[in-house]
């Protein structure tokens, strides 16, 4: 018999073992998780645009199921992965703020339609709220989880806080976010066409304010009118939902009882 095979097991022990070493003092260093969450993000932004931007390739579905595999596979705990992807996290504020270059081009639009959106925004938040509580009623969720939801389409810092303070699960709350913007920003172009909505005007505010984020990234690539108005949308979803939740949701929860 050859001594081959009994000489590549230790072989293969001590290099599984150095791997193993590497793996640990990379992992250490916060660097590692910031290039991994940059090379995950173009990875998927890369088969979006191969895809000729199908919204059913989602570029920010894509790099999450990557990161949670590692995450999992390394037993890598999420506050380790944070120190090192905060930065992206941090310029979350800058990109929110610079939405108003965009839209500041469509001020003349904007004047003429302000009365129509402001509408749209209380029906679009209300509906937002009571839909989202009503249908997980009927699903039996607790009173915790339909706390939960009632913010789900907003930002994650504002969704968690409203969530936090009407007695929902604010981790519960981020999960949900994330899958509503996934969700709006792939079925939101097919929902639009069936509907025959062909004002960028009314889909990039509709997006805005059902799919946030996601959803704005989604309009600027379709048309920057849609995406300038999905920005608007956004924080403007933000500040009624911040100021409705509160009231609206304990009142839904009470009668639901």
């Amino acid at each position: 018999m050859s001594p081959l095979p009994a000489l590549t097991a230790p072989v293969a022990g001590r290099v599984s073992e150095r791997v193993g070493d590497i793996w640990v003092y990379l992992s250490a260093s916060p660097l590692l998780w910031l290039t991994l969450t940059l090379l995950a993000y173009l990875l998927g932004f890369s088969l979006y645009r191969r895809s000729h931007f199908n919204p059913l390739v989602n570029p920010v579905a894509i790099p999450v199921v990557l990161l949670v595999a590692v995450l999992w596979a390394t037993g890598t705990p999420y506050a380790s992965y944070f120190e090192g992807a905060q930065f992206v996290h941090f310029l979350l504020g800058p990109a929110t703020v610079a939405l108003a270059v965009p839209l500041y081009e469509q001020a003349g639009k904007l004047k003429r339609a302000w009365l129509a959106l402001s509408v749209g925004l209380l029906v679009g938040v209300v509906v937002a709220i009571v839909s989202a509580v009503l249908i997980a009623w009927l699903l039996g969720a607790s009173p915790a989880t339909l706390a939960s939801l009632a913010p789900k389409s907003v930002t994650t810092p504002v969704a968690m806080g409203v969530a936090e303070k009407i007695g929902g699960i604010p981790s519960l709350t981020a999960v949900m976010v994330v899958l509503t913007g996934m969700v709006g920003a792939v079925l939101g172009s097919f929902v639009f066409n069936a509907l025959r909505v062909k004002s960028y005007v009314a889909r990039g505010f509709a997006i805005g304010l059902a799919a946030h984020g996601q959803g704005v990234a989604r309009a600027f690539i379709v048309n920057a009118e849609a995406g300038a108005f999905a920005g608007l949308a956004m924080g403007l979803t933000a500040l009624a939902t911040a100021l409705l939740a509160p009231w609206l949701a304990p009142w839904l929860l009470q009668w639901l009882r």
